[in-house]
């Protein structure tokens, strides 16, 4: 098998590009608008999509270069078709239809957030049988079963409101950090003692935990953060933003794999694959291996490159839609920002 794809990711801020042939890596190239943000405190999509549109042409002719190839030899073309910003979405999937026609290649429009655990296929190799995929970022929380990374796919549980990301944003922000507030909170927390501030953890028992077993509400937490911090200021004593940091942390990192591990022993799998923007956070990475370790099971999390959003995820994700002979998409589909976790290619 020799087939060579071409993947497009444009979801939220990054524009990227990557070619994949027989599931190795030719070439991954990124262009983000991330730093247009900061004196808004998130991403604007206009401004997104607008970025998109500049950057999509000459990131790809950057991968193409570095790949050492031609779009005569790619055999076809993923984008992500869902979940994520409408507009960005549109840019990229209306260039990769594009590319496909013009190209008479197919066409696949494929789930961002399982193309987060695909990628890890390019670092640890083969997937086993099944497994249990974490995916986590700042728009999204999911636990999945994954069976065939490419036709069986299964939501086990999900956030109910804030995902892990978008709660460090927030905290990020009470503690007067620069957005976006994920890498800064944690540095900050490397500072701190996580033991010094015990910050609550929603649906880990009782009731709570029956109803939600494999979900995750990080909103609660954020307010109590914002609580702690606002009942220090009116006592006029001083801010351990260092410890806050850490104890809000070890308060999400914990929930994450706490949950995580119970689902890879509740569904008879030995493996744990963790993937998405979060899973750069150090505390997290250093706990699931921590828990996997004494629990007997195996975390695969690919290297801090392939945790943000980029393109050779989606072109992993294609060339595994490719080798398990899945249909592609017709060049009629739209995007669907809300795309369900466990769809994972679009019709």
């Amino acid at each position: 098998m020799s087939e060579l794809i071409l993947g497009v990711e444009t979801s939220c801020d990054e524009t990227g590009v990557a070619l994949v042939r027989d599931g190795e890596l030719l070439a991954d190239v990124t262009a983000t608008s991330m730093d247009e943000y900061a004196r808004f405190g998130g991403i604007i999509p206009e401004i997104a999509s607008r970025a998109h549109l500049e950057s999509f042409v000459p990131t790809l002719h950057a991968a193409l270069e570095k790949a050492g190839v031609t779009l005569d030899e790619v055999d076809a073309v993923a984008a992500t078709a869902g979940p994520g910003l409408i507009g960005s979405l549109i840019v990229g999937v209306s260039a990769a239809k594009a590319l496909a026609l013009a190209l008479g290649k197919p066409f696949y429009g494929v789930n961002h957030i399982i193309a987060h655990l695909a990628v890890d296929r390019l670092v640890h190799g083969d997937f086993p049988e099944k497994f249990v995929g974490l995916a986590v970022s700042g728009g999204h929380s999911h636990l999945m079963l994954v069976r065939n990374i490419a036709t069986d796919v299964v939501e086990l549980g999900g956030t109910l409101d804030d995902a892990a990301g978008e709660a460090f944003d927030k905290v990020g922000r009470l503690l007067g950090l620069p957005y976006p507030g994920g890498p800064h909170v944690d540095r900050l927390a490397r500072e701190g003692d996580a033991t010094k501030i015990r910050f609550p953890r929603a649906l880990q028992s009782g009731k709570n935990l029956e109803l939600h077993k494999y979900d995750y509400s990080f909103s609660g937490l954020k307010t109590a953060v914002a609580r702690h911090i606002e009942g220090l200021r009116e006592r006029g004593e001083e801010i351990p933003k260092a410890d806050i940091a850490a104890g809000f942390q070890e308060a999400v990192s914990g929930a994450l794999v706490e949950k995580a591990i119970a689902a890879v022993r509740a569904n008879g799998c030995d493996t744990l694959v963790v993937g998405g923007g979060f899973s750069a956070n150090s505390r997290l990475r250093e706990l699931a291996q921590e828990e996997a370790r004494r629990s007997g099971l195996n975390v695969r999390i690919p290297p801090i490159r392939y945790c943000t959003d980029n393109g050779a995820m989606i072109a992993t994700l294609g060339w595994e839609m490719v080798r398990n002979g899945v249909e592609p998409s017709g060049l009629g589909i739209s995007v669907d920002t809300s795309m369900a976790r466990d769809t994972v290619i679009l019709r």
